[in-house]
């Protein structure tokens, strides 16, 4: 990989808030760069597929970070088309991420600047909000709607939560960058008098302007500058960003409990051993029949994890 273009100290793997002082209009600008390029080194990603898994990896940092997961986490996922049967992105309350895809090796028709929908045709997207501690999860699930990452979660926005928003996303194999813009529903239905009501509009079209060589390439600061220098606007410190894979022995011992004694003990009878890769990060379990039984007879440690 070529070396990125060199960012100021405190940008590299940061998420970065900002607010209209004259609006209920919110934002976030996050830049991967060692995070994304750990992902990377996990799994090879033909062109395509890095593109849109980057800008995802960069859209669920941003959508995360507007949310209080109090040590819950957000899951991105296009999932159920083809060629591209997955890509999935974990992001953590604390901001640490991992991310994967998955397909069936029939990339080789389209071309490596194809888009999300060529890529993962007839796929759905879904974002699950874990909070934790073993409460109810909640998910929204909505038609992949939209050619690009940016489109079909403005759409998916739009249409699951009501809430008007805007994503800029860019990646390459290097960098991956995004930024959010998010108007606020009014506090007590009634805008204040010190409102700005034309800046959402103006914001929008300004934003709008913003490319994907700017996003990979320019400080966040002067992109900032660029888009609102007229606007008032504030700047808050930045937040590191990292990767971070969760899996373990431990919750690959659950997944055997959850798939039962029968289905685990028959692969143990043809395999001679159980073997569990992690999609994240590559990390390979192995359990004999002894580490199964055990892992079959505890049930102390509860419920099965949504993914290892």
């Amino acid at each position: 990989m070529k070396g990125p273009e060199a960012l100021p100290p405190g940008e590299y793997d940061a998420l970065q808030r900002f607010v209209f002082d004259r609006a209920r209009v919110r934002g976030e600008l996050v830049r991967l760069d060692e995070a994304w390029r750990e992902v990377q080194r996990r799994r090879e990603y033909p062109p395509s597929v890095r593109g849109a898994l980057g800008e995802l990896t960069a859209a669920s940092v941003l959508l995360a970070a507007t949310l209080k997961l109090e040590g819950g986490a957000l899951v991105l996922q296009i999932q159920g088309g083809a060629p591209v049967e997955l890509l999935v992105v974990e992001c953590q309350a604390n901001l640490t991420l991992r991310a994967t895809a998955r397909w069936d090796g029939g990339l080789g028709h389209l071309a490596p600047t194809a888009s999300l929908a060529e890529l993962a045709a007839g796929s759905r997207c879904a974002i699950t909000l874990d909070p934790g501690d073993r409460l109810t999860a909640y998910q929204g699930v909505v038609p992949l709607e939209g050619t690009t990452p940016s489109q079909v979660l403005e759409r998916y926005m739009a249409r699951s939560e009501q809430i008007p928003t805007l994503f800029a996303l860019a990646a390459d194999e290097d960098r991956a960058a995004g930024v959010l813009l998010q108007r606020l529903p009014q506090m007590g239905g009634k805008p204040s008098p010190e409102a700005d009501p034309d800046l959402w509009n103006r914001a929008t079209h300004l934003f709008r302007t913003l490319t994907g060589a700017e996003l990979l390439q320019l400080p966040g600061r002067d992109i900032l500058r660029r888009l609102f220098h007229e606007e008032d606007l504030r700047v808050f410190e930045s937040v590191p960003v990292r990767f971070s894979c969760r899996c373990s022995r431990d919750r690959v011992a659950r997944v055997i409990r959850m798939i039962g004694g029968e289905e685990a003990r028959g692969v143990l009878d043809e395999r001679g051993e159980l073997e569990v890769v992690c999609e994240f990060c590559g990390e390979r379990y192995v359990f004999d029949r002894n580490d199964t039984e055990r892992a079959l007879a505890d049930r102390s440690a509860g419920a099965p994890p949504p993914a290892i």
